[in-house]
């Protein structure tokens, strides 16, 4: 038998893919520039000359459709011969209910919505059946094969298939079965590796290398160089030793920061200067057939709390497997005696129980994050089978989410059984209580890109914030759809480029749940918008999401989170790694309890005469771009904003009076070009200045400085001043992007200068052109190795890379922490997760408990905590620390609002407060009762410091009458 295929335009074929080299393929940086910093280009190209067949197109199936479609490969045929059902809707977002009506087959339905998420990938559909009598030859046209809800002995048959092909076809199978899902790869005798991790190379300078066997390397300034025995590191630039410079050698680690390379006792001694970088070595992995690896499999362990589960979920999977060939159908749901069966069938396998009866009750159900998450992870396992960049999966994957079902089952079978709706496979596994509650849910959701498409797609087939159950989700963020956002923000397509993210996001969440209500802002949220999002805001919520791209943002949202009592939901990712973090009221710390190392700052110094990494060069440029068309033309405005007339101005500077800032002003109005020909001039002036005339050298090459070391030595480089020369394009092309870049930055309208702000991914603009020539240009003066124009746009645009597939896995792990948090779970229920897709590895922990901080034997708080004083209109600071005392035990020592000391008792003149209200000290704004004070105490010890307190909020009663609160304590 044959399979047949459907194409674009429903035209039934025998499919065969086009041949093309993947050299001529060309990379539409404007689209994929984000997944081109993970995947490099060469994996992009082998990606988009390949085909795929995926079968299945459930909940899972269509989730790895859309990643890899996304992603970019070539072709992808669509298989299934299931038709629509109103159980579908609940766990596959491009299925409508039209689709359900008219009984349309489950590909053909989802396929022009797979079709339209990306024009250069080819999607074809295929309804034919697929079984152990089919005639598998067709499959020869693929690199990989994907098999989702299909039988463990259909599975076997087409993994042999694929396994002894000759090239190997790389073999993928899912399955989600309620609360347990798994991965099983294999790839073939021989998958050859190029970058099992794809972390960048980075140059480590040199402090020392010894002469011995072995030679001892030294990393300069204590830096760790985050190698592993047994890899490579190649040498450069090294003085005196220099037999090693262009060489590669094996290392052994002895520290973090030192490690031996070989004998290095007959090579000349090491002087000075030099780096090294590790060498990108290519690995081979073998695997087996499933049939191999059924009785003794390899695992991936997820949770190091429970390292015998994988084990457990694939004895009960595998049951489940023999269960379906027995009876031809899965486990009734809730259903007792068939839970009974399934646990005999694990009684030569030491399973949980518990495990296998929650396995059976929910069988049938689905649970879309899980669904989410385990289609992030095997969307990077196709991706590494079609590429061969990145550590493969050996050889299995198992995943549950029996923390979410384990409260649920003293509940009776009615709670899970189907009412006809698109909420009937959630019910399965949450039962209809906690459907309704997910229904009447009010989420706050910060940031509306990659992740938060990702949450929205999960609330809407979780039923979150139903109009009919006042439920909503309110979504913010101030940011216009880019091309560039296409590629991993899947709700948005080419005809929404320039239009905001939330409300479109909005309109097509509603396409896949139109039962929802969604309310779409463009704010930031930020202390400006607290007239927004103020605290009557935040008491409608019952929960908070962060879909956010930097710390700042995030620590204030959480700060806002933790003042009003509610639980936080963060996720973030970086290429293929992503975290979660799960913030519950009075059980967890929050996101503001830790604190990440700063980002290193490159000293001025550096950037001003001695750069030694192009990292150094590229933001040299960057700040030059700043400078010439951001900051000059922005003070030049400022300035004739505050003075009316330049012939106001000279006559105030002939009376010689000073104006701040007229000194740039006339700087920039004495060099303005009057035609092209002065554009020239100044353009080819600027290269002068900058790569000639500016050149430090203050000592000649050989200088020692006063400790009788070389001056100019690792990491410090000596420039070399550069010649123009008309004949060499670097040079002329930095001549060229100096004089184009400020595009009408002068303006017809007098005294005006029109700002650039600085725009990476506009190739139109000039913009990456200037800082690409002026940093290549800088290393060279400098002796340091160009960088291309991509890595170049990474490091000038502060780029984080990024790929679909970390974005599916880490919005689907948060959203099964949110129905936890929506079942009121105790504190052992929630998990933090850290994953790095490329390795692979995925560890999920506790969340970090809350803590307590004791001010006195029978006084302490946590950050929860929040002490609250009731005042009136002349409310004084004395009335404040008493009502303080009265009420808590305890007398304030300090009092701050903000970054402002209302009182503290050492401080000239700060006795003479205590007689003024609190409305004069603090003036808040007309409509503000509320405001949150630092307070901290006297130590019970002489000597010891102050200790901090819990917020505390002062608010102004209805009456002029102090009302304490209700408990005496916190």
């Amino acid at each position: 038998m044959n399979l047949s295929y459907t194409d674009s335009a429903s035209r039934t074929s025998e499919f065969s893919p086009p041949e093309m080299s993947a050299d001529s393929m060309e990379i539409d940086d404007s689209l994929y520039s984000r997944q081109r910093y993970v995947l490099g280009d060469s994996a992009m190209q082998q990606m988009a000359q390949s085909s795929v067949f995926l079968s299945g197109m459930g909940g899972l199936g269509v989730e790895i459709a859309k990643n890899i479609v996304l992603a970019g490969v070539k072709v992808l045929t669509l298989h299934d011969t299931k038709l629509c059902e109103t159980w579908d809707l609940g766990s596959n977002f491009f299925l409508r209910q039209d689709d359900v009506l008219t009984q349309r087959n489950r590909a053909l339905a989802v396929h022009p919505r797979v079709a339209e998420l990306n024009p250069y990938v080819h999607v074809d559909t295929s309804s034919s059946s697929l079984d152990l009598s089919t005639d598998l030859c067709f499959l020869k046209r693929y690199q990989c094969v994907i098999l989702t809800e299909a039988r463990l002995s259909l599975q076997k048959k087409i993994n042999d298939f694929c396994h002894f092909h000759q090239p190997p076809i790389r073999f993928i199978g899912c399955d989600a079965y309620g609360i347990c899902v798994r991965v099983f790869c294999d790839f073939g005798d021989q998958f050859e590796v190029s970058d099992p991790t794809g972390e960048e190379a980075k140059e480590m300078f040199i402090q020392n290398i010894t002469q011995g066997n072995p030679g001892v390397v030294t990393c300069m300034d204590s830096r760790t160089h985050g190698l592993q025995t047994g890899q490579s590191v190649l040498f450069r630039e090294v003085n005196g030793m220099v037999t090693l410079n262009g060489t590669a050698r094996q290392v052994t680690v002895l520290s973090p920061y030192s490690f031996a390379v070989g004998d290095t006792s007959c090579l000349q001694p090491y002087a000075h200067g030099g780096y090294f970088l590790l060498v990108k070595t290519p690995r081979t992995y073998s695997f087996e057939t499933m049939e191999q690896q059924l009785s003794e499999p390899q695992v991936l362990t997820p949770d190091f709390s429970k390292p015998e589960a994988p084990l457990q979920i694939h004895a009960a999977m595998l049951a489940l497997d023999a269960f379906q060939e027995q009876h031809n159908r899965l486990p009734n749901i809730g259903c007792c005696q068939d839970a009974e069966v399934l646990v005999k069938l694990t009684e030569e396998a030491p399973v949980n129980s518990e495990l296998v009866r929650c396995l059976s009750r929910t069988a049938q159900g689905s649970l879309p994050p899980l669904a989410a998450a385990v289609g992030g992870i095997a969307s990077q396992e196709v991706l590494k089978a079609l590429t061969g960049k990145f550590a493969p999966l050996q050889q299995w994957f198992y995943l549950d989410a029996i923390e979410v079902v384990k409260p649920l089952l003293s509940l009776s079978a009615e709670e899970f059984s189907p009412r006809g709706d698109r909420y009937d496979g959630l019910r399965a596994c949450i039962g209809e209580t906690m459907c309704l509650e997910l229904h009447k849910l009010r989420v706050f959701m910060v940031g509306c890109g990659a992740i938060g498409c990702e949450m929205l797609k999960n609330f809407a087939l979780l039923g979150v914030g139903l109009a009919k159950s006042s439920g909503e989700v309110c979504v913010t963020d101030p940011d216009l759809i880019e091309k560039s956002n296409l590629n991993r923000q899947f709700l948005f397509r080419s005809q929404h480029i320039q239009k905001p993210k939330s409300s479109t996001a909005a309109v097509a969440t509603l396409e896949i749940n139109p039962e929802m209500q969604v309310d779409a802002h463009l704010n930031k949220v930020c202390p400006a918008t607290e007239g927004v999002y103020n605290d009557l805001f935040y008491s409608r919520l019952h929960l908070v999401v962060t879909a956010l791209d930097n710390v700042e943002a995030r620590r204030y949202v959480d700060s806002r989170s933790v003042s009003n009592q509610k639980a936080l939901l963060d996720s973030g990712t970086m290429g293929t790694k992503g975290h979660t973090e799960i913030i519950v009221p009075n059980l967890t710390e929050s996101y503001n309890s830790h604190r990440d190392p700063p980002e290193e700052e490159i000293p001025f110094c550096t950037l001003k005469s001695f750069p030694a990494v192009i990292e150094h060069t590229i933001q040299w440029a960057r700040d030059k771009f700043e400078s010439a068309f951001a900051h000059k033309p922005t003070i030049y405005n400022m300035f004739w904003q505050t003075h009316s007339s330049a012939e106001a101005v000279l006559q105030r500077m002939q009376q010689r009076e000073t104006l701040e800032g007229a000194f740039q002003v006339v700087k920039l109005l004495s060099r303005r070009p009057s035609q092209w020909e002065h554009c020239i001039i100044l353009a080819r002036l600027k290269f002068d200045k900058y790569f000639k005339r500016k050149v430090t050298l203050p000592p000649p090459p050989h200088t020692h400085t006063h400790t009788d070391s070389l001056f100019w030595q690792s990491p410090k480089r000596p420039p070399s001043p550069i010649e123009f020369d008309l004949k060499d394009s670097l040079q002329l092309e930095g001549t060229i992007d100096t004089l184009l870049t400020p595009d009408c930055v002068w303006t017809t309208e007098r005294l005006r200068m029109s700002p650039r702000m600085f725009e990476k991914d506009d190739d139109l603009n000039g913009h990456m052109d200037f800082v690409a020539s002026a940093s290549s240009l800088r290393a060279r003066m400098y002796s340091i190795e160009v960088a291309d124009r991509l890595k170049t746009k990474r490091i000038a645009g502060k780029i984080i890379p990024a790929i679909a597939t970390a974005t599916a896995a880490v919005a689907g792990l948060v959203s099964l922490e949110l129905v936890k948090v929506v079942g009121g779970y105790g504190f052992e229920s929630f998990n933090n997760c850290f994953f790095n897709l490329a390795i692979p590895v995925m560890v999920l922990t506790e969340a970090a408990p809350v803590k307590r901080t004791q001010i006195r034997e029978d006084i302490s708080f946590s950050i929860w905590d929040r002490w609250t004083v009731w005042g009136h209109q002349h409310f004084s600071l004395s009335d404040f620390i008493n009502a303080v005392l009265v009420n808590y035990g305890i007398e304030p020592t300090m009092v701050v609002h903000g970054v402002k000391m209302l009182y503290v008792p050492v401080m000239p003149g700060h006795n003479k407060r205590l007689k003024l209200t609190m409305q004069k000290l603090i003036k808040p704004s007309v409509d503000r009762r509320y405001v949150d004070l630092t307070v901290s105490f006297a130590p019970e010890s002489d000597g010891d410091e102050d200790l901090p307190g819990p917020p505390l909020g002062t608010t102004s009663a209805p009456t002029e009458t102090l009302t304490p609160p209700d408990t005496p304590g916190p």
